[in-house]
């Protein structure tokens, strides 16, 4: 009797409770999962749509990814907690997300799969570990894919930067060129800088991670710089994409556009501009040099 009764002392009465919790996360994780899975998938096909369109989308979603994990990390210390204003969020989501099942639009899925995060963290991780990652969810709407009778306009005026640089810069590498509008003319052809060569992903990508960035940035010097070189720096490497291809146009000739060599310049421009971003935003030194 009494070896019973000091084993049932160390039970932890908590334990129990944990357990469920864990099993109840698990569930409610499934479930949606299941739901939103065609919504998911909807999502990723605009996103690799095409490199210049909505790649943004995936880059902007890894870096909130990053830095939700990295906040929730710092406050695991917290007591575990719930704040029951979460379903009213999470309703309003769900109610959408019925909408958007009549009217397949995927869209409006999207905005309620998004919508709905901000809704679970408070009900399963409760107020205080939310109030640090809430700028990073709502940050994620900007993955939304974006139709582009809103950015014709951008693209356009992106267009006619990219073209008109490039055509100052390459008679410097020997290169003679004539310029109409959006067309550059050299020796061995003609190049049109479109929509793909524009810069708007690129740009698009840089801004919103330079805004998250500066957000977990606690130098205001170093925010104000990240805020200020971000669209300049976007701009400028894209500039260098499409001085490359035409060189590479002058050197090889116009068959060098059929090649893999025009997507992986436009992915080019991911690599080198968010890393600087990063760069400036964890390394105080750059500030004092």
């Amino acid at each position: 009797m009494d070896d019973c009764t000091v084993q049932n002392s160390d039970v932890d009465p908590n334990a129990g409770l944990e357990t469920k919790h864990q099993w109840l996360i698990a569930v409610i994780a499934v479930q949606f999962v299941i739901l939103f899975a065609p919504t998911v998938l909807w999502l990723w096909s605009r996103w690799t749509m095409a490199a210049w369109y909505n790649a943004h989308g995936i880059l902007i979603m890894l870096v909130v990814i990053y830095l939700v994990k990295g906040e929730l990390y710092r406050q695991r210390g917290l007591a575990r907690s719930s704040n029951p204003w979460g379903f009213a969020i999470l309703f309003p989501a769900l109610l959408v997300h019925m909408l958007d099942a009549g009217m397949h639009t995927q869209l409006l899925s999207t905005v309620a799969l998004f919508l709905s995060l901000p809704g679970l963290s408070l009900l399963f991780l409760g107020t205080e570990r939310t109030k640090p990652i809430l700028f990073p969810l709502t940050v994620m709407f900007l993955t939304l894919p974006v139709p582009l009778i809103f950015t014709e306009s951008i693209h356009l005026a992106l267009r006619h930067i990219a073209a008109d640089s490039v055509a100052w810069l390459l008679p410097i590498f020997g290169v003679p060129v004539f310029a109409r509008g959006t067309l550059l003319e050299i020796p061995n052809g003609s190049l049109q800088v479109a929509d793909a060569c524009s810069g708007f992903s690129i740009l698009f990508a840089t801004v919103t991670v330079a805004i998250l960035t500066a957000y977990f940035c606690t130098d205001n010097r170093r925010r104000v710089i990240i805020l200020i070189i971000a669209a300049p720096l976007a701009i400028g490497v894209n500039i260098v994409r499409v001085l490359l291809l035409a060189l590479l146009v002058h050197w090889i000739g116009l068959d060098v556009l059929k090649t893999s060599a025009h997507e992986i310049s436009g992915l080019l421009t991911f690599v080198v501009a968010l890393p600087i971003i990063f760069w400036l935003g964890r390394n105080p030194e750059v500030i004092e040099q």
